[in-house]
C-alpha cells in the first residue's frame, strides 16, 4: 500500500504557499497564476492552515465584507485532520470522508511536511490502475446500417 510520504515526494518542493497577513486578492491571483485550487498558509515556516477556492467562495457569499481589504487569515481553514508520513493513502481518504474535507495536513512528529489533497489521492490511485487500463483492449464498434 502506498504511503503519504510517497505522494509528498512527488509534490516536493511545494511552492503554493502564502502567509496569513497577505491580502485575499493577492492570494487569488497567485492561485490563478500557479493553476492551483489551494494555498498552504505558513507564518515563519509554521503551518497555519489552508486557503482554498471553496473557502473564499463560501465566505464571500455569507459575509458582507470587502474582498479588497480582507486578509488570508479571515478566509483560511485552520482545522484540518492530520496524517503522518507513514500513514496509508486509504487512511487519508477515510479522514477526508469522516471530516468532509479535501485536504489533510501531514506531520512527521512536530514538523510540518505538506498537504495531501483529494486530487493527489486520485492521481495516485489512477497511476496504480494505469496498468489495468493499458491491458484493456480498445473495443471498436462496427456500424452496420
Amino acid at each position: 500500500m502506498e504511503r503519504v510520504a510517497d505522494v509528498l515526494r512527488h509534490k516536493y518542493p511545494q511552492f503554493n504557499t502564502t502567509t496569513s497577513r497577505r491580502k485575499v486578492t493577492e492570494a487569488l491571483h497567485q492561485m490563478h497564476c500557479e493553476n492551483v485550487d489551494y494555498l498552504i498558509v505558513l507564518d515563519d515556516e509554521r503551518f497555519m492552515g489552508v486557503l482554498t477556492e471553496h473557502d473564499i467562495t463560501e465566505k464571500l457569499l455569507y459575509r458582507s465584507g470587502e474582498l479588497e481589504t480582507a486578509c488570508v487569515k479571515d478566509f483560511m481553514s485552520t482545522y484540518l485532520p492530520v496524517a503522518t508520513n507513514n500513514d496509508t493513502l486509504e487512511y487519508c481518504m477515510q479522514l477526508m470522508e469522516r471530516y468532509n474535507v479535501r485536504h489533510v495536513a501531514v506531520y512527521d512528529r512536530f514538523n510540518f511536511k505538506g498537504v495531501v489533497s483529494s486530487h493527489d489521492l486520485m492521481k495516485a490511485a489512477l497511476s496504480k490502475r494505469q496498468e489495468f487500463f493499458e491491458e484493456e483492449q480498445v473495443k471498436t464498434f462496427s456500424w452496420n446500417y
